[in-house]
């Protein structure tokens, strides 16, 4: 009866031998396949690092030159519904031409050069600002507005003198509240509307192909 009990779990130890054998040699497996995959992934983990839209832009496109943007907004016209949330800001078309500038230096996919070596240039002008309530304090004062920045803006081929495309209307904006720890100044506020459409600019420049 003894050998038999020692032959027996002699032979339970084996099994769970085998199976621990295995377990270890699966965790082996696993973890040279995942090394493998980390290694093959690498490239595209550090070219992602550095994501551009280059293969979006024409090859034969490198350069380009932003053209000072225009203020177009007639600020003489009577105040109607349609416009009486228009506000002014002066230079504000220069702030607009600055931002852009800055963020095609940002981005990195065009070179900015002076209009005559360029192979781009983009026009811009400013059409409309103004400031929207949307949403009120009990009292039926405002308490949250957007600003909206609209500018009609063409990209043209420079060594043909040929549109490319253009887009009329096109927006930034941002919002802020007027009272609360959220609370931040109009000016900031119109900074933020800057760089939000100078932002949408560049990357429509860039991917629109």
């Amino acid at each position: 009866m003894g050998c038999k009990s020692t032959r027996e779990d002699a032979g339970i130890g084996e099994e769970e031998m085998k199976n621990r054998l295995s377990q270890i040699a699966y965790r082996k497996s696993l973890k040279r396949f995942l090394l493998l995959l980390a290694i093959c992934h690498m490239p595209y983990a550090i070219s992602g690092c550095g994501y551009t839209t280059r293969s979006m832009i024409s090859t034969e496109f490198r350069t380009i030159y932003v053209r000072p943007f225009v203020n177009k907004i007639d600020i003489t016209t009577e105040t109607d519904t349609a416009s009486k949330y228009k506000i002014y800001k002066p230079l504000l078309e220069t702030d607009i031409t600055k931002s852009v500038i800055n963020k095609f230096l940002f981005d990195g996919n065009l070179r900015l050069v002076k209009t005559e070596s360029a192979d781009l240039v983009l026009k811009g002008e400013l059409v409309g600002f103004h400031r929207d309530p949307l949403r009120y304090t009990e009292s039926d004062e405002v308490e949250e507005y957007r600003l909206n920045l609209v500018v009609n803006i063409s990209l043209w081929n420079n060594k043909k003198n040929k549109i490319i495309w253009e887009e009329n209307n096109f927006t930034g904006n941002a919002t802020y509240f007027t009272t609360g720890q959220a609370a931040k100044s109009e000016e900031t506020a119109i900074n933020d509307a800057i760089n939000d459409l100078a932002r949408r600019i560049v990357e429509h420049t860039v991917e629109q192909w």
